[in-house]
């Protein structure tokens, strides 16, 4: 038996399984998990292993909330073009890579487990580094509901910074290689939760630069969390730039903050 099947494809009590995702999700519950640790931090690091097998062992070593996991995160957010499994996923709307979304969901599964492994610290560090790249890479429009309201917390300045970066890029008419305006846009919202007021500044910010419906109607969750008159400030610069079906959100959203 291969390295991945013995790891990945064979429960806990040696019986093989057709979908990964099966072991994956029975460690949440079964300790024994911790045994194949060690085989998968050599199959991540192996460079001789094919680049899928690499990166199933980080994906599975990061939701498992193992330091491991996170390191290697931060490793491949330093300098993500060389990532060893980098272009392996390709997102089939915009023909980038998309191993960063896939890794940024790891992190977000598994907040419970950090406290058993101790490993919260390097969680956050681990949100932090991809956060950081949210100006380059390809986040499929994940970054507005990924992040915990403890680590938004955390990281509210190093959003602040990012999307900082984005407008500067977009304002220079940088091309961009996917939808950067709206991944800027799902960061705000997810600020939303936490701090409406900069959630705001940081939307109008972005759209202020570039507002095309799609963005636009991922700004329209920002009116319903903003509170105070922040959010219906916010709602009526929508009204302005939005199109028919985007002004019938934002009336919906501004109705419901009235009620």
């Amino acid at each position: 038996m291969n390295r991945i099947n013995a790891l990945l494809r064979t429960d806990f009590d040696g019986r093989p399984v057709e979908d990964i995702d099966d072991v994956i999700d029975e460690a949440f519950d079964d300790p024994r998990h911790a045994e194949r640790v060690p085989g998968l931090i050599a199959l991540m690091n192996d460079p001789a292993a094919p680049e899928i097998e690499r990166f199933l062992a980080c994906l599975v070593l990061t939701t498992w909330a193992e330091p491991a996991g996170y390191e290697a995160v931060m490793r491949a957010a330093g300098d993500p073009e060389r990532a060893p499994w980098y272009d392996f996923s390709i997102d089939r709307k915009f023909s980038v890579d998309s191993t960063f979304a896939q890794l940024a969901g790891a992190v977000a599964d598994n907040r419970y487990l950090t406290e058993d492994k101790g490993s919260e610290a390097l969680r956050q560090e681990a949100f932090r580094a991809l956060v950081r790249i949210a100006d380059s890479q390809y986040f499929e429009d994940k970054l507005g509901e990924l992040f915990d309201s403890a680590t938004l917390q955390i990281l509210l300045s190093d959003i602040k910074d990012v999307v900082g970066r984005g407008v500067r890029s977009l304002a220079a008419g940088e091309k961009q290689r996917f939808d950067l305006v709206t991944q800027l846009v799902d960061l705000a919202s997810g600020v939303s939760t936490v701090d409406g007021p900069l959630a705001v500044e940081l939307a109008t910010s972005v759209l202020s630069v570039d507002a095309f419906p799609r963005a636009l109607s991922h700004a329209v969750p920002i009116v319903h969390r903003a509170q105070g008159p922040e959010a219906r400030r916010f709602g009526e610069f929508l009204l302005t730039v939005g199109d028919k079906d985007v002004s019938r959100q934002v009336h919906a959203a501004l109705a419901a903050i009235s009620a």
